[in-house]
């Protein structure tokens, strides 16, 4: 059961800013989505595979040359760590099983028997296609959906009505896989 929710959880990566009161906040002025190299996130994935379910809270830094990701469960305890840089990729679990690859892509295909497009995930975050695929745009400007490597990605809510407003709501699907991914902080890096 738990390698079915860590494989989702691990698919999930490869996917409101609300004052109190229940009151929007106004997001900081955003660079262009394309200028956009490093970020930090936090927030809660849900994953439904066939008839499992998966949740947890993800902790993603994401620099241009590296990628740290800690998976953990509802009361903070880690269920895992991915790391990945020009030197190859590392997934680490809460029961020490290590997995190493070349690259994020291998990663997957040595974890799960087939390689997924990982890669790509640090640009769908932010709305931006990764592989060439199509971006619908809404009234606004901002992505709606995506649509690459038989993914489907829409994007359900911004973090205000800006045209670089940055997505904190989505959801991606692919056959029997399903991802909700709610942003609940984006921090952008130099």
């Amino acid at each position: 059961m738990f390698r079915a929710g860590f494989t989702a959880a691990f698919v999930a990566l490869l996917a409101g800013c609300a004052a109190p009161g229940g009151e929007r906040a106004e997001p900081l002025a955003r660079p262009q989505r394309e200028a956009i190299e490093s970020f930090q996130l936090e927030g809660r994935i849900a994953v439904r595979r066939g008839g499992e379910n998966f949740s947890a809270h993800i902790d993603w830094q994401h620099r241009a040359t590296a990628d740290e990701i800690v998976v953990s469960g509802p009361l903070g305890q880690g269920l895992a760590r991915l790391s990945a840089n020009a030197s190859g990729a590392v997934l680490e679990t809460a029961e020490q099983k290590r997995f190493e690859a070349p690259d994020l892509d291998a990663l997957s295909g040595q974890v799960f028997g087939a390689s997924l497009p990982v890669s790509g995930m640090s640009r769908w975050v932010l709305g931006r296609s990764a592989f060439g695929g199509a971006v619908l745009l809404d009234a606004a400007g901002r992505p709606a959906g995506l649509t690459e490597r038989g993914w489907t990605i829409e994007y359900l809510g911004y973090e205000g009505e800006a045209p670089d407003a940055l997505p904190v709501l989505l959801r991606a699907q692919r056959e029997d896989v399903e991802l909700r991914l709610k942003i609940d902080s984006w921090n952008l890096l130099k």
